[in-house]
């Protein structure tokens, strides 16, 4: 897991206007293949609308903010009502660019490519 680090982050503080938010990292999973990693994250409850993800000095921040449905009414929690947050630093070798997400029933896929330069390749001998 040399190119995805997962940043060790102080609990991360609710904003002034949402105190009753606080936030949780949601499990990921990281995959490597040949043409680079898959990141999963189980973020249940959030969707497209609800996601953030940012890029800035290799540093991989996802927030995923739960929407309520303004038409029901609340019975019963066993779900933790917290937002999701988590932050990961990437090797230079990612092409931060060409990094894709997908969002399917709480399951946030990001596809993070590794660098033509870095991609394994066979060498032809003459």
């Amino acid at each position: 897991m040399n190119a995805v680090t997962q940043q060790q982050e102080r609990p991360v503080r609710a904003q002034p206007a949402d105190k009753e938010r606080p936030c949780i990292p949601p499990n990921v999973n990281i995959i490597e293949t040949k043409e680079g990693y898959v990141l999963e994250a189980d973020m249940p409850g959030v969707g497209k609308e609800g996601l953030d993800i940012s890029m800035e000095n290799n540093m991989l921040t996802i927030t995923g903010r739960r929407q309520a449905d303004p038409s029901a009414s609340l019975l019963y929690r066993e779900s933790n009502p917290a937002d999701y947050r988590r932050v990961f630093e990437l090797d230079p070798g990612i092409e931060a660019g060409k990094i894709s997400a997908r969002m399917e029933q709480g399951i946030l896929t990001l596809t993070l490519p590794k660098a033509e330069e870095i991609k394994p390749r066979r060498i032809t001998v003459h």
